[in-house]
């Protein structure tokens, strides 16, 4: 049972150090580098962290070590299947340090994005990952006094300031874009929603690669700047099919307007394969599950938040950062949604 002290007092590191009888940097070690302790001390310790109430003074620690201990995130939409990989590779690389994680969701909005860092920044904070990005010369501008590592999660060919770590999207979208031009589909539609960099670089891919086959049509364009989701792919693929009955197949920016696409052509009575070819982007864990299973681009995205944190916990520990790019490439998975080459 916790005990009851005066309003307003704080329980402190050298009050919890006093009833196990050790010191006070033992009580910091065993909370914050718990292998280093033996199990016994550890679980003394933490039952009398539990009855004093004690909570770390993160401000303290932010005087002592120049950072509050926290790594802030800049994600462009927590609500995306695609994010939640990142992020649980962030998670999972940060879940054996003391450091904290702080996330801030963008929306896709360069003005959010610019306040969002700004907060960050003012908070002292021991790093900074971004994911995405709007504004990506805003980002470099707020940046570039930073006092803590950042670490870009984007496309590689893109200008950062620091480290970066993806994969080249524009040259994924070549490959997946050639590969339904292989399977003998013509007119290739793409659909694509939260309009970020990585979104257009994506674009581009299939803007150059359509253009290089004389087969480019502007309209067969699809972008909205509206978060992505399984019910808007019904709609993207409805209305283009209304609108150009002549399309045979579309390239999805993300799985989840991939799957809606082929909800719809069920709905439609288009065969898919057959008669429609459907490729999406990001290989999430639902793509292989489908019936038919989906085609679509892989994208480490669970590599991508390990790395890039792993690269920030690096630069906190003394170690040089790489300013370089980590090419963490891409690998286009062909299954059923497309029809076999030459077929």
């Amino acid at each position: 049972m916790r005990q009851k002290r005066i309003r307003g007092e704080r329980t402190t590191l050298l009050d919890v150090a006093k009833k196990a009888g050790v010191s006070a940097i033992t009580v910091s070690r065993a909370l914050r580098e718990p292998h280093r302790v033996s199990e016994e001390l550890r679980e003394r310790i933490l039952r009398i962290v539990n009855e004093t109430g004690y909570v770390p003074d993160y401000a303290a620690r932010a005087l002592a070590s120049h950072h509050n201990g926290i790594v802030c995130a800049l994600i462009p939409e927590v609500s995306s299947l695609a994010v939640l990989n990142i992020i649980h590779g962030i998670e999972a690389r940060l879940q054996d340090t003391d450091l904290r994680i702080q996330y801030a969701n963008a929306w896709h909005d360069p003005e959010k994005e610019k306040r969002q860092l700004e907060l960050f920044l003012s908070q002292q904070p021991a790093g900074i990952l971004v994911a995405g990005g709007q504004n990506q010369q805003v980002i470099v501008d707020l940046v570039l006094g930073a006092k803590c590592p950042v670490v870009h999660m984007i496309d590689i060919n893109l200008t950062a300031l620091g480290a970066v770590v993806g994969s080249d999207h524009c040259q994924a979208a070549k490959v997946a874009t050639r590969h339904l031009l292989d399977c003998g589909y013509r007119r290739v539609a793409i659909l694509g929603a939260g309009v970020d960099l990585r979104v257009q670089r994506r674009l581009e891919g299939y803007r150059v690669t359509l253009e290089d086959a004389g087969l480019y049509d502007p309209d067969l364009v699809v972008m909205l700047p509206e978060p992505t989701s399984v019910p808007l792919g019904c709609r993207m693929l409805r209305d283009i099919v209304e609108h150009h009955p002549d399309v045979d197949a579309v390239f999805c920016l993300n799985d989840d307007l991939a799957l809606g696409a082929f909800f719809e052509c069920q709905r439609l009575g288009l065969s898919v394969p057959e008669d429609f070819g459907i490729c999406g982007y990001n290989d999430i864990n639902f793509a292989a599950c489908a019936e038919p299973p989906l085609t679509t681009v892989r994208i480490p995205r669970y590599e991508m938040g390990y790395r890039a944190t792993d690269v920030l916990v690096r630069q906190l520990n003394g170690e040089k950062s790489p300013n370089t790019a980590i090419d963490l490439g891409f690998e286009l998975k062909v299954r059923g949604t497309t029809r076999s080459r030459g077929s």
